[in-house]
Order: C-alpha cells, then structure tokens, then sequence
C-alpha cells in the first residue's frame, strides 16, 4: 500500500508564512562569517572589531545547539547514541567522497542534532534516521559548497536506504520549519582563527594550530559526550590540544584558554580538552594496532570437461532453483531498499506509519 504525504500532515505544516521578522540584517550575529572568512575578500578589519565579532558569536551560540535534556537522552537511552554515530559516519564518508569543507559536514550534524532535540522520530533509527541525515546534509551543502551534487548522487557510501528527490525534498522543508530556518549557525570554525592567534600572537604555527584543531574536532563530531559543550568551548579545547603536538608548547594548559575572551569558563574548557585528550589517546592506539591478514583458503578445481558442463547446464530443474534462489537471496541481502513517499507527524497531529 502506498503512503503519500497528506496522509500524515498538510502544506501548512511544510510551508513558512512570508514575513520580514526573519530577515538578517546586517548587525545580525548570523550575518557574521567566522574569523578566518573575514579577511579573505578585504583587507583584515581592526582588533576591535573582531573582537567585537567574537563577542557576538559568544552571546549568540546558545541559539545553535541543542539543549542539555539532549545529551541526557542518549545517556538514558531514550535516544541510540549507536545510531547517531553512524549516521555522523555516513556523512563524513560523503563530505569525504565530494571533498565538501569540515564545515558542511559539521552543519550537517549539528541540524540533526537540533531537529532530534526538538522533534521525535517515529524511531530512533532506520529510514527516518536516514532520510533525517541526508536532507541535513543536503542543506549544509546548499549552504557552504559552490557545486552541491544531485539528490540522489548524494546518497552514496553505504547509504542503506534510497530515497526520491521529491522525499528528501519534503524532509528539508520540515527540518527548515523546525529550525526556524536559521541555518547559518556559530559552530567551532568560528572561534579557531582568532584563539590561534591568542595563543601564537607571532603568527607562526596559527595555519597549523587551525588546521589541526579542524581535523580534532571533525574526527569527534561522532561523539555525544561532547554536545554538553558549547561551540567556544570546543574550539579552544581543540587549539589546545593542537598547540600540544607542537614541540615545546606541551605546557600549554587550559587555563590559559580563559584569558582569550569573556565567556570562556576554565572548568568546561579543561572538561572538554580532556575528553578530547583521551579520544586522541584512544585514536593513536588504534592506529598503531598490527593490522591482521584475513587468512583466505585457496581452493584448486580440475578444468571442467565439456561433458560436465553439459551436464551442468541441463541439470534438474530443482537444483537449478535452488541454486537460482540461493542466488537471488544473496542478492536480496545486499540489495537497498527503497522508501517513497514516506514521512511522518508530529505526535499531536497523528501516528507514524
């Protein structure tokens, strides 16, 4: 039985009503690009008014995450920590395959993130999750890549299941309403720049404390434990365990990230450089494990006669369905399935399908 879309809600509940409220106007803190965009097409503005910029960023990065009921979701396991985990996996395997920026696949999870903390999915994984995570990164893409690839060659790497444009289309509008459409959100990109220049003020390991911050923080965007932290937090968290890996910078320590900028509180930022710590720690290990040659049979067969292969070809019609159900299984198995036209409600307006 087919399920189509007004079975479960109206285009009310897709489409916003046009007005002039959500406009961002220029002294809007979304407005802002992070740090390191701000010189890239005019000469670098004056301290004070980065500064300025970063302050903004601080006051406003509450509005761009999830609550704290969130994590504790996961942590009762109401929410699949497992699943979340591999959806954050597929799409860095596409931002990856495309060679998207960290940022896209960062905004990725943080709309799903926010969409997860504000509506329930009819299950906490499967195709919901699924659909979930490649209308999110879908936006992210729209926002950030110059090129963004079609719908559906966006559902690669693994993708379990294949959903029509016109599906993921209609998840996007609904992840939007959900969003309020603010989708320009503060993610720790925006703090990088300006804490590697608070912590190298000669400029000398800035590109490299940035550069390797990026890679510490998209490598633990899978993580759960750290959504108790907010997007300043983690960046200096990340610049300090960058600045770590540079010779004769190990005594670095989080408290000095305190002194970068008001808003900086010395207990988050010393919880979250320690978790990011171990994670390194736990990553390294990993690493330098030996890796183990599966150990493969080889199996030698006579040539097969002509006669045989007659034979072959016009064996019993039971063994050869056998053989072709035994086929199509295999094949089944691996095989993705396809969900249309299929969505669901909100809990006020009706059942999931």
């Amino acid at each position: 039985m087919s399920i189509s879309y007004s079975d479960f809600f109206s285009d009310s509940d897709l489409f916003c009503a046009e007005d002039t409220s959500g406009i961002i106007s220029e002294d809007s803190p979304e407005s802002s690009s992070s740090f390191s965009d701000l010189g890239s097409l005019s000469p670098p503005p004056p301290p004070m008014e980065v500064e300025e910029s970063i302050a903004g960023f601080l006051e406003n990065e509450r509005n761009f995450v999830p609550g704290f009921e969130y994590l504790t979701r996961f942590q009762s396991h109401s929410l699949d920590a497992s699943a979340r985990e591999e959806s954050v996996a597929w799409i860095l395997k596409v931002q990856a395959y495309y060679g998207f920026q960290p940022l896209t696949a960062y905004l990725s999870v943080n709309y799903m993130d926010r969409f997860l903390n504000s509506r329930q999915l009819p299950q906490t994984n499967g195709w919901p999750l699924q659909l979930l995570s490649v209308a999110c990164l879908s936006l992210a893409a729209k926002m950030e890549e110059p090129l963004v690839p079609s719908l559906l060659d966006l559902q690669v790497e693994g993708a379990k299941y294949i959903f029509e444009p016109r599906t993921i289309q209609r998840m996007e509008l609904l992840v939007l309403g959900v969003l309020d459409w603010r989708l320009r959100s503060i993610t720790p990109f925006c703090f990088l720049a300006f804490f590697a220049c608070k912590l190298d003020s000669t400029g000398t390991f800035t590109a490299f404390l940035t550069s390797r911050a990026t890679q510490i923080i998209l490598s633990n965007v899978q993580e759960a434990s750290f959504l108790a932290y907010w997007p300043s937090c983690i960046a200096a968290a990340a610049i300090l365990c960058a600045a770590n890996e540079i010779p004769n910078w190990s005594l670095v320590k989080p408290e000095h990230a305190e002194s970068w900028c008001q808003g900086l509180t010395k207990e988050k930022i010393k919880g979250c450089y320690q978790l990011m710590q171990e994670l390194l720690v736990i990553d390294t290990n990993q690493r330098k494990a030996p890796k183990v040659l599966p150990q493969l049979r080889v199996m030698t067969t006579r040539p097969r006669t002509r006669s045989s292969a007659s034979s072959f070809l016009s064996s019993s019609p039971s063994s050869s369905s056998s053989s072709s159900t035994s086929s199509s299984a295999f094949s089944l198995s691996y095989k993705r399935r396809k969900l249309n036209n299929c969505l669901w409600v909100d809990d006020h307006k009706g059942n999931a399908p």
